[in-house]
């Protein structure tokens, strides 16, 4: 098996927070290029899905046998959907902004005027 690369010790917070958001812009990159063929509901599932697939991936990847596994089950499912729904609560505080000004994703949203009246 592949010996996973870790973060370096030397890395401070900032340096750690920096290469979290660059990891996350670069699949959100991948995710925009799908939307100018795919509508956004099936990327966002799909993308959802190989999210929850990638995190089952970790926390077997992390168990040293099937009972550990097991024991550790629950308590990943909660820590998952809890930083889930902290982060998307967060992300969509942010994008009150859309209501207010033009923002820097404008052109891969749907601008419908139909939809604003709702």
């Amino acid at each position: 098996m592949k010996q996973q690369p870790m973060v370096p010790m030397h890395m401070n917070d900032d340096e750690r927070n920096q290469l979290f958001r660059q990891i996350a812009d670069s699949f959100i990159d991948v995710a925009n290029r799908h939307t100018e063929d795919t509508d956004n509901g099936i990327v966002s599932s799909a993308l959802l899905y190989g999210t929850a697939r990638f995190s089952a991936f970790v926390v077997a990847s992390n168990a040293k046998n099937l009972e550990r596994y097991e024991a550790d089950r629950d308590a990943a499912i909660e820590y998952f959907t809890s930083e889930f729904r902290r982060m998307l609560e967060e992300n969509l505080d942010n994008y009150k902004s859309v209501f207010k000004e033009q923002p820097r994703y404008a052109h891969l949203m749907k601008n419908n005027d139909s939809e604003k009246e709702q």
